[in-house]
């Protein structure tokens, strides 16, 4: 009984098993947790591994002094297809139809149908501008054959006809003046002989005086018609004819411009229809902005402008790299340079030469870094059929080649104030050692002096600054020179901000400047809530820059802000980073 009872104590309930192993599992969960804060936090594994020292030896070898890029291929030789339809206010063409990307096209091929329904409204309306146009031409010339009948029938007609009744006038006149004459005459015999008296003679006087004045009268008309009504109506129907000749040439002018905008219209309908130029593989031009977004895309309803190029026919025999390179790298690439291209889609590696070194850095935007890249062409040689524009390309540019250099690999070195060292050791010596270096690439650096051949050197300085030694040694960084410019500055505010400085009296930071003159749109000094606002989901992210929790936001916390970020993400001269500004094993950037 007693061991039977003995045995149902050491048997646990079912209840109470259930919790205990409930407490294992959170027990366990404890150290899983525990352990994996100590080590992100730093634990002794972490510092073990920090501590470990790598070492390798400096060695004399061939160098080449690299500069490795990414960039995309592309043709060097183009045929662009662009939109030759004038645009119908501000929208553009629409886009019906387009042929896929990538499509193997033949010189006549169908490539782009634009939308044409606006022009042939138009179409409609200006046929019926041109009969318009038409009739007026033809009335404008029935007037000037009008004016030239006009003229003839004066000439011809009208004025003879005046002529000779004026010169009837004239005959009739000469006759009554004659008769007259010789009634006058036979009344002074009469009256000599006394037959008739003095007054019967005076009366024939007046009635030759009268026949004299009415022929008079009858040669002045006839003066007047000749020398001047004729000359009067001849100018002014010649008027006429050059009235009728203008309004003509006008109306011809009119009907010419309605025709060429007529023909005009037709020639953009059919420009509607894009024809391929020439064989080539069908390429998209579509445009990206600098922070990614599609700008223009070519596809059915996007809508496109005139001289605005739509698709590429690329040669593929004459293919290129486009590389961007950074500022602290161009002046080390010259035309003609030997390179190396790698794309993952070709076998190996392509042979290439440096064509062209843009003089002018590429546009960037306030939200990007404030250094510079410079457009870089590679020219590929005999470039292999599978190669396709659009494809990720990595760049060598051979910048010198050095058969026999002293080295060392780049996570030996440490900057300190503008100078290099290196930690050397010897047995169970080290010592610090100020170095001179000359070229580099992504893994090596060469030694102009300070270091031998058979030298072992710690690979990773910055893990054991304890153990280095620094002399006093003027500092020569640009850092150091933008302390020793501040520090001869007059002594300003903590919140006010002077030329060249940042808020607190630091150096300026060009992508505080960028943001705060972009953020502050008032000018004020400080980024208020409605400016914040404003930016959008931009401006949510700036929200932590806020660290005293006023709403607003000022220089000096953006600055904070962005020292403890470039802080946390190590830095150049005396925070262990590579030569050039490089990264650990890969190619300065």
């Amino acid at each position: 009984m007693s061991s039977r009872f003995s045995l149902h104590r050491r048997l646990p309930s079912p209840r109470r098993s259930g919790n205990v192993a409930l407490l294992v599992l959170a027990v366990l969960a404890v150290l899983v947790l525990g352990g994996g804060a100590y080590y992100f936090l730093g634990g002794a594994g972490s510092e073990a591994i920090d501590d470990e020292m790598v070492t390798d030896v400096v060695v004399r070898a061939p160098f080449d002094h690299v500069v490795l890029e990414q960039g995309e291929v592309e043709s060097s030789s183009n045929i662009d297809v662009v939109c030759e339809v004038k645009s119908r206010g501000s929208g553009g063409t629409p886009i019906l139809w387009v042929i896929e990307e990538g499509t193997y096209v033949k010189e006549g091929d169908k490539l782009v149908e634009l939308d044409a329904s606006s022009l042939e409204n138009e179409l409609k309306a200006q046929r019926i501008g041109v009969s318009n146009a038409e009739a007026l031409v033809i009335s404008s010339e029935a007037a000037v054959e009008t004016a030239k009948i006009a003229l003839r029938e004066y000439e011809q007609g009208t004025f003879l006809q005046e002529r000779k009744a004026i010169e009837s006038e004239i005959f009739v006149a000469k006759q009554e003046l004659f008769k007259a004459q010789l009634k006058l005459d036979e009344a002074r015999r009469l009256g000599a002989k006394g037959v008739i008296k003095k007054l019967q003679i005076e009366s024939e006087e007046f009635a030759v005086q009268n026949a004299k004045n009415i022929l008079e009268a009858a040669e002045a008309k006839l003066t007047v018609l000749t020398d001047l009504t004729f000359v009067k109506n001849k100018v002014q129907f010649e008027a006429d004819i050059e009235t009728a000749r203008a309004r003509l040439t006008s109306d011809q002018s009119v009907l010419s411009e309605e025709q060429d905008k007529l023909k005009e219209i037709e020639d953009q309908i059919a420009k509607c229809v894009i024809l391929s130029p020439a064989e080539g593989v069908v390429v998209h031009n579509n445009s990206f902005s600098s922070r990614g977004g599609a700008e223009f895309v070519v596809e059915e309803g996007a809508s496109v402008r005139e001289r605005q190029t739509i698709i590429k026919l690329p040669d593929p025999t004459k293919m290129q790299v486009k590389a961007d390179v950074n500022e602290s790298r161009i002046t080390l690439i010259r035309t003609g340079m030997p390179c190396k291209v790698a794309v993952s889609a070709v076998e190996g590696d392509m042979l290439a030469r440096v064509k062209r070194v843009n003089k002018y850095a590429e546009p960037g935007s306030w939200f990007s870094s404030s250094v510079k890249k410079y457009a870089t062409f590679i020219d590929i040689i005999d470039p292999p059929e599978t190669i396709r524009t659009g494809m990720t390309a990595e760049v060598r540019i051979f910048v010198e080649q050095i058969e026999d250099a002293l080295q060392i690999p780049v996570h030996g070195i440490y900057e300190f104030k503008g100078h290099h060292f290196c930690l050397k050791k010897d047995g169970e010596k080290l010592e610090t050692v100020e170095i001179t270096i000359g070229a580099t690439n992504e893994s090596q650096v060469t030694i102009e002096s300070g270091l031998d051949e058979g030298d072992r050197i710690v690979l990773n300085p910055r893990k054991h600054l304890d153990l280095m030694e620094f002399p006093e040694i003027e500092d020569v960084s640009d850092r150091g020179k933008l302390a020793e410019i501040g520090s001869e500055a007059p002594a300003q505010e903590e919140e006010v901000d002077g030329p060249g400085r940042s808020a607190g009296g630091g150096e300026s930071n060009p992508i505080v400047d960028r943001i705060m003159g972009t953020a502050d749109t008032n000018s004020d000094g400080k980024i208020d809530s409605s400016e914040i606002e404003a930016l959008g989901e931009r401006g949510s992210q700036m929200k932590r820059f806020d660290s005293n929790g006023d709403g607003e936001i000022t220089k000096a916390e953006v600055s904070k802000m962005m020292k403890q970020f470039q802080g946390a993400g190590g830095g150049r001269p005396g925070g262990g980073g590579p030569p050039g500004g490089g990264r650990p094993g890969g190619p300065p950037r």
